[in-house]
């Protein structure tokens, strides 16, 4: 069996964190929040990575974090770009926002030749959910069952502001029943409360929702199926909003679940998200890969 490639999502904007936060160090050993998900990746047993990138990136990319992976595992480069589209589509005039989620895992389909994981560049996992994630992939299964790993939303939350989860609803049997993104949750002392129209009313939540951090495992059969959807999101919803719709990776699997097409496995984590969302957020990002440094969890560093 092949073994399961890290697709990691690098192509973000950073908008909020104001500058390229994928390539910010988080220590003074100079590793970024990357290093140490491919870290704990190939320490799971992933057996190689593959940078989701704008083009204008990529030779940072190579000089920084792919130079000394390299060394570890093979390591493999796409490119998101505006007209990475399907024949006979074209970006809009006036277009500049990237396509999503889900189109960046398009773009990276010549890379992947069997089970993949797929995480954000600039969000901490953690040892365990990898461990989890990789387990499921390696095990035998349905091709068209795939997995998730959840996180408790408390532990998600940052203290800097607004943060965009997938809230999860999952059934008996561990399974996962549907997906609600909400885009602007902020914390409540212990808890939560999200809104859906600009802070005019705010809805509690308790903190223990599962949430998704976009840490998939997908067999290979999700990919025609990601084609398709894209193509039918540039035929009917582009329309709607032209400039900036986007097609989210989450709403693949949900779609699948609805039809029946598709089961996702929920594997909880017990590991704390961390992150450079907001520029508050790198001094915290810095003091809690510090303590994991101290308690023997993570080297000084990591690839010597």
């Amino acid at each position: 069996m092949t073994k399961p490639k890290l697709v990691i999502m690098a192509a973000g904007m950073g908008s909020r964190f104001g500058g390229p936060k994928q390539i910010t160090p988080v220590d003074d050993a100079g590793h970024v929040i990357v290093d140490f998900s491919i870290y704990d990746a190939l320490r799971a047993g992933f057996g190689g990575v593959v940078f989701i990138v704008k083009p204008e990136m990529e030779a940072d990319f190579r000089a920084t974090i792919g130079a000394r992976v390299g060394e570890r595992a093979p390591v493999e480069y796409a490119h998101q770009s505006l007209d990475a589209l399907p024949r006979g589509f074209s970006v809009p005039e006036g277009r500049q926002k990237p396509w999503g989620t889900g189109h960046a895992v398009l773009c990276a389909r010549e890379c992947i030749d069997g089970p993949f994981a797929v995480i954000n560049a600039d969000d901490f996992y953690g040892r365990a959910s990898f461990q989890a994630i990789y387990g499921f992939l390696t095990a035998p299964g349905d091709a068209c069952e795939h997995a998730m790993v959840a996180y408790r939303l408390r532990n998600t939350l940052t203290e800097n502001g607004s943060v965009s989860r997938g809230v999860c609803r999952v059934d008996a049997d561990g399974y996962l029943s549907d997906l609600t993104e909400r885009t602007r949750i902020e914390k409540r002392e212990n808890a939560a409360a999200y809104t859906e129209d600009g802070g005019e009313h705010w809805h509690m939540l308790s903190g223990d929702e599962p949430v998704s951090m976009n840490l998939w495992g997908f067999k290979p059969s999700i990919l025609p199926e990601m084609e398709r959807r894209f193509e039918a999101f540039l035929r009917e919803d582009r329309a709607k909003d032209p400039l900036r719709g986007e097609f989210y990776l989450p709403a693949v699997p949900d779609a699948l679940i609805r039809e029946g097409k598709a089961r996702v496995r929920v594997l909880s984590t017990p590991e704390r998200w961390f992150g450079v969302t907001y520029p508050g957020d790198l001094e915290a990002v810095r003091a809690a890969i510090a303590v994991k440094k101290e308690s023997g969890e993570y080297p000084v560093h990591l690839w010597t």
